[in-house]
Order: C-alpha cells, then sequence, then structure tokens
C-alpha cells in the first residue's frame, strides 16, 4: 500500500531541499518503477530520471520522461544497442562507464547513434563496487570520445552510506571523489558538465562544491533500513504491506511470543544487512521484530504475551529494503487516510535488461 499524501510529502520535501541547496534532482527510478510517480517527481522539479537498465529507460521514456541517465556500466550487445538507438530518438539519454572496453564497446555498438549519447565515467567513492579511481578516469573518457561519444562528467554512488555511523563519512568521501575526477578529466581537456552523486543517506548531505546533482530513491517511500539509520522518521513511510496473523507458534512460558505473518521474502525481499535488527519492522509496533523470513511466511516476536494480535488481525510491515519489495508485485494499492483511491501498475517491474 502507498500512503498518497505522505508520497507527495517526501517528493515535495526533497525536491525543496535539493533546489535550496543548489543541485539538480535526477531521482532514481528503480525503486518504484511507476509512471505514476514519475510524473510527480517531474512535476516537483526533477531534471529527469535515473534508471537501471535499458528496459527501464523504455518504460519511463514511452510514459513521457525526456531525460534518463541508466547509471549503470552496460555492456553492449546488438540487441542492446538497437535499443539503446531507439531509445535516444525518444529522449534525451546518457550512460555509464567505468572501462576502457565497456566505452569502446558501447561507442562501436552504437555506430552513427554514438554523438547522440552522453557517457558518465563512474569512479568509487568507498562503495567498492564498479567505478574506477577518481584518479584514473582520463583513459575511460579518452576511450569514450574516440568511440565517438560525448563525455559530459563523472558520477558515483556512496551506497556505504548504508550502514548505521556512515552517510557523513560517505558524503565527505563522495565529494572528494567527484571534486578530484573532475580536476583530472578537466586537465585531460574535457569539459565536465555533470558531477551526479547522492544516494538517499547523502542526498541532504551533498555539496553543490563538488556535486551538480543528486540521485536518490528511497526517499520517496523510505524504508526500514532508512528508518534503523534515522534518514527517516516513521511518519515518513510511505509504503507498507498489509498482511494478516495467520498462526500462533507455541514459545517458552518465559520468552517473547511468536506469530506468522502470509508475508515471506516473496513480497518483503529477503535483505537484512548485519545491522539491522530485523527482516523488516511492523508500522504501529516498534518494538515488535521479524525474526525469520521463508518464502510465504515472517516469524514476529511480541514482547507482550498478553496483548498477541489474532489469527484474522491485518498489520503493516515496513520491508527493509524497499526497492526489491516493489520488484515483486504486479501493482499497488494508493490509499489516502486509509481509503483505497487507486490502483498503480508497476510498469518496469523485471525490466532487468
Amino acid at each position: 500500500m502507498i500512503d498518497v499524501d505522505i508520497l507527495d510529502r517526501n517528493i515535495e520535501r526533497m525536491a525543496s531541499a535539493v533546489r535550496e541547496r543548489g543541485l539538480g534532482l535526477r531521482p532514481h527510478a528503480k525503486t518504484h518503477k511507476i509512471p505514476e510517480i514519475a510524473a510527480r517527481q517531474m512535476a516537483a522539479g526533477a531534471s529527469g530520471l535515473t534508471v537501471a537498465t535499458i528496459g527501464e529507460a523504455e518504460v519511463f521514456a514511452a510514459a513521457g520522461v525526456n531525460n534518463l541517465f541508466i547509471a549503470y556500466p552496460l555492456w553492449m550487445s546488438p540487441q542492446k544497442a538497437e535499443r539503446l538507438r531507439r531509445l535516444s530518438q525518444a529522449a534525451q539519454i546518457a550512460v555509464g562507464v567505468d572501462s576502457v572496453e565497456g566505452a569502446t564497446a558501447l561507442g562501436s555498438g552504437l555506430g552513427s547513434a554514438a554523438p547522440s549519447i552522453s557517457v558518465l565515467v563512474e569512479v568509487d567513492s568507498g562503495h567498492h563496487r564498479s567505478g574506477v579511481h577518481p584518479g584514473s578516469v582520463a583513459p575511460v573518457a579518452e576511450a569514450a570520445a574516440r568511440a565517438g561519444l560525448k563525455v559530459a562528467g563523472v558520477f558515483t554512488f556512496p551506497g556505504h552510506s548504508y550502514a548505521p555511523g556512515m552517510p557523513v563519512e560517505a558524503a565527505r568521501q563522495e565529494q572528494q571523489a567527484l571534486n578530484q575526477a573532475s580536476e583530472v578529466l578537466t586537465a585531460a581537456g574535457f569539459n565536465v558538465t555533470c558531477r551526479s552523486g547522492g544516494s538517499t543517506p547523502t542526498a541532504m548531505l551533498t555539496e553543490n562544491s563538488a556535486a551538480t546533482e543528486v540521485r536518490p530513491g528511497v526517499y520517496v517511500f523510505g524504508d526500514a533500513q532508512q528508518l534503523e539509520l534515522q534518514r527517516c522518521a516513521a511518519e515518513d513511510i510511505a509504503l507498507t504491506v498489509a498482511a494478516t496473523v495467520v498462526s500462533h507458534h507455541a514459545a517458552a512460558a518465559d520468552g517473547p511470543a511468536r506469530f506468522i505473518i502470509d508475508a515471506g521474502s516473496k513480497v518483503l525481499g529477503s535483505d537484512r544487512p548485519a545491522w539491522a535488527s530485523g527482516f523488516g519492522r511492523l508500522m504501529d509496533h516498534p518494538e515488535a521484530r521479524i525474526t525469520a523470513l521463508s518464502e510465504h511466511h515472517a516469524t514476529v516476536e511480541w514482547l507482550e504475551p498478553d496483548t498477541v494480535p489474532a489469527i484474522g488481525h491485518r498489520l503493516r510491515v515496513i520491508p527493509n529494503h524497499v526497492c526489491l519489495a516493489m520488484n515483486l508485485v504486479d501493482d499497488v494499492a494508493v490509499v489516502r487516510g486509509g481509503e483505497l483511491v487507486d490502483r498503480w501498475v508497476v510498469a518496469a517491474r523485471g525490466k532487468n535488461r
């Protein structure tokens, strides 16, 4: 269920905060995958959207979004190249690169369409996933330029901000990496027009002295991870899963009560960082813990045995990682004041290529 009033408040708050910092906002649509939410983000002032795949880009371009950044080091096949060429006729497209080989293959695959695609070189700012060292961006950019692509700048994902005590340090490292990479590219003769950063935990910490835009995604909904990281409050949670108590589990007389709800890993997702207190949280019962997940079962520990919800009782569950939960459902219930007002199709669900 998506509470549309909270959703709209989250969208406007991020848009206003980023605007006040002098930054552009390019939200990551892999979180929600829904054209109706994209339209709200664009109406609030987003310059475009970030996506993870060509398939997601196709969905949002078809929905009318005309500025899309595929923040991923794509490896070209003939089929992907043809899809990118078609996309470039419908929208302004930028793509991530982080290797000489990837940049060369991208330009070669696109052929005469290469000049219509911009690239941003991905740098590693501490997450240690994809991305080159900030000091090593020039060879990648030069390969992209030789392949006929337009080099627009650099980007990074401070994903290590998703841990207790890390957002401030991750933001500092992000700024350092973007500045260094930009200086290296400028010295190599490139005109750097875009320095893209910012996850949900760091978006409000990113400085415009380093970045020109940020790409938060989870902020539209919030989730249990952001709640535990104190990057959002319970009243900011826009998406919950409606679950039903289906079984009571026998427990020791001196221990917490346990029961089962019908929301397992196939709807909540299975992400649980080592620091997380459970596999999700109960919206209206913050003291409860989801201690185990099966595919269709979640085990809840309840500290007050005398108040255990009855079988058939409905509860609202906050997923740990909302991006995974959205990719597991075909549509969502849109509610206002507890009443169903609409249903939205998760149009980019499963668009993983």
